[in-house]
């Protein structure tokens, strides 16, 4: 099973959308293992987006990660970042297809509602970055068997 981290964004908080959203994931079937509300501060925000360093939208994109409270999420499951991010949509909400996140809740470009993991090991470093080892709690959930065919000779 593989984890990833979500972070619902201030727009997804402003505009009252958590519970949607949440829904959505575990409807699926991926289970959550952690979830907090936070502030995220300037360090952190910075750090996380440290690839779009020196690109024009950099400054913005700090100043509304930390503008507002966030929720953030460490989901788990087969194939969880793959789940994730196509459950998401693609970046801009303009041009995210309806049935996702983001085209069903987004317009803009810049407020896109939710970040998701995009490789197994950014996943491992965002969670790192968001959560301590005592704030993800795995648990066996009783209905994993129905999410996935787990048996006999079924798919793991």
């Amino acid at each position: 099973m593989e984890k990833t981290l979500i972070i619902l964004k201030p727009d997804a908080i402003q505009r009252r959308l958590l519970g949607k959203i949440i829904s959505r994931f575990e409807e699926k079937g991926l289970q959550i293992t952690g979830m907090k509300m936070m502030m995220i501060p300037d360090s952190l925000a910075r750090a996380h987006y440290v690839s779009h360093k020196g690109k024009d939208f950099f400054e913005p994109l700090v100043s509304y990660t930390t503008s507002s409270p966030v929720v953030v999420i460490v989901v788990k499951g087969k194939n969880a970042i793959e789940i994730a991010r196509k459950m998401m949509g693609v970046t801009f909400g303009s041009k995210a297809e309806p049935g996702t996140i983001r085209g069903d809740y987004a317009v803009s470009n810049r407020f896109n509602l939710i970040h998701g993991s995009d490789s197994p090991s950014s996943a491992e470093k965002e969670i790192a970055a968001f959560f301590t080892k005592e704030e993800i709690v795995d648990y066996q959930p009783i209905d994993l068997s129905w999410v996935y065919d787990i048996s006999e000779g079924g798919m793991v």
